[in-house]
């Protein structure tokens, strides 16, 4: 293109040449093709850069099922199905195993399934000035996950420790646990034994 192009978007449609019906034989010439094949091509092709709908209406109709956004509906303020990552599967999975770490405090049953929801959203909540200071939580104590919050809290952490030693001491036998001293110092002291 040596000319300089005008400013601004020109468009004009690429039509496939029409066969000419003056002169020739029958066989001799371009075979035409049906209009159906020259405009449908798959859906990531386009012709001439725009989007021909299919004509088939089962196609259209799996085209339009396709494109729909995923969301749960005008009823639920069309919330979207958000893209599950690691990060937000552990958060959860830790929200659906949320009675274990408190026995204290008592939630709703979420349901039986073990499966993670489709559609939910998470947000931070925003505390109000009304709401008495100790009860929130410092700049240093929020983390960017709840996982990690979780495992920086000092109370949850105390009682997970006692939770583990009463399983550890409720399973160990009684009896003399002097034998089963492990470790470098023992072994000297059972070769001083056999002097």
């Amino acid at each position: 293109m040596a000319e300089a192009a005008p400013i601004g978007l020109s468009w004009a449609p690429k039509l496939p040449s029409l066969p000419t019906t003056s002169g020739g034989t029958k066989g001799s010439g371009p075979i035409p093709r049906s209009s159906q094949e020259s405009l449908y091509k798959p859906g990531s092709q386009l012709v001439d850069g725009l989007f021909v709908p299919p004509r088939d209406p089962r196609k259209a109709n799996k085209l339009a099922r396709k494109n729909v956004k995923d969301t749960t509906g005008k009823g639920w303020f069309d919330m979207p199905a958000p893209t599950i990552t690691p990060e937000l599967k552990k958060d959860l999975e830790i929200l659906q195993l949320r009675h274990v770490m408190d026995p204290k405090r008592h939630f709703k049953r979420s349901g039986k399934s073990k499966a993670l929801p489709k559609y939910f959203q998470v947000g931070t909540v925003i505390e109000p000035a009304s709401e008495f200071f100790s009860s929130r939580l410092t700049k240093r104590e929020r983390k960017t996950t709840l996982v990690d919050e979780l495992l920086s809290d000092q109370q949850l952490k105390n009682y997970r420790m006692r939770k583990v030693r009463e399983i550890q001491e409720s399973r160990t036998p009684g009896g003399n646990q002097k034998w089963k001293n492990k470790g470098k110092k023992t072994l000297k002291r059972a070769k001083d034994r056999r002097k």
